[in-house]
């Protein structure tokens, strides 16, 4: 059973992103490794551009729905299955769906994984075997960045910068919803989000290929551009 999820991982998702990989490093004038990376970061964020609209949407208003979502609390605070029917059913006739930020993170999950593997693995000349016959074969492929940055090895500016970009990604969507009560869950668990999840980016990038960090920073960027043209349309709808 794992050797087929195994079979599977590589089958689509490993070799498609370390060919796509290889594919813009041989194409780039110089070889650029770290371009290659970003030219990979920014096709990956087109593909999944209409399901993180969707999902930043669905987050956008469910936050705006929190004020009415603690009023059926309150009301059926006693009977927990009417609870979960008016919550259901505020969701429906706003016609969102709760899970799909959710849903948005399961798909990315693998993709960072499939990408950890092809940073940390893509380097090593074997590796070159799992090109598809239409890609040439670089033969060797240089790690570095603008000539001077070694992708192969962790970073800590690279981290650092991540870790601030991940904040900002953050309070972006927070500064945009003010929660009537401070004091409420949602508003803890909001805070927890903008400041111990940018701390966990760092520590986590520390100690991984710096090709990793590149990623995470480009599509932090892509998707921070990404939310304040969705938040400036939706200003001026309102």
């Amino acid at each position: 059973m794992f050797q087929f999820l195994g079979d599977l991982f590589n089958l689509f998702l490993y070799k498609p992103l370390f060919n796509s990989l290889v594919l813009f490093y041989n194409i780039i004038p110089g070889h650029d490794f770290g371009i290659a990376i970003i030219f990979l970061t920014l096709a990956i964020k087109f593909i999944l551009y209409p399901l993180s609209v969707v999902a930043f949407k669905s987050q956008k208003v469910l936050q705006d729905l929190q004020p009415k979502v603690k009023e059926i609390q309150e009301k059926f605070k006693d009977d927990k299955e009417k609870l979960a029917k008016a919550t259901l059913e505020l969701y429906k006739n706003e016609k969102i769906n709760p899970f799909s930020g959710l849903f948005l993170a399961f798909i990315q999950l693998p993709i960072l994984i499939a990408l950890y593997n092809v940073f940390w693995q893509g380097l090593k000349p074997e590796q070159l075997n799992n090109l598809y016959t239409f890609i040439n074969n670089p033969v060797n492929i240089n790690p570095f960045f603008l000539g001077f940055i070694d992708l192969s090895k962790p970073n800590l500016y690279f981290a650092i910068i991540a870790g601030i970009l991940q904040f900002y990604q953050t309070k972006m969507v927070s500064s945009s919803n003010k929660v009537s009560n401070k004091n409420d869950m949602a508003q803890a668990m909001q805070t927890q989000m903008l400041y111990v999840f940018p701390v966990i980016t760092i520590i986590i990038l520390m100690s991984l290929p710096s090709a990793l960090g590149l990623y995470w920073i480009i599509s932090s960027i892509f998707s921070i551009v990404q939310q304040y043209y969705i938040l400036k349309n939706n200003s001026k709808v309102k």
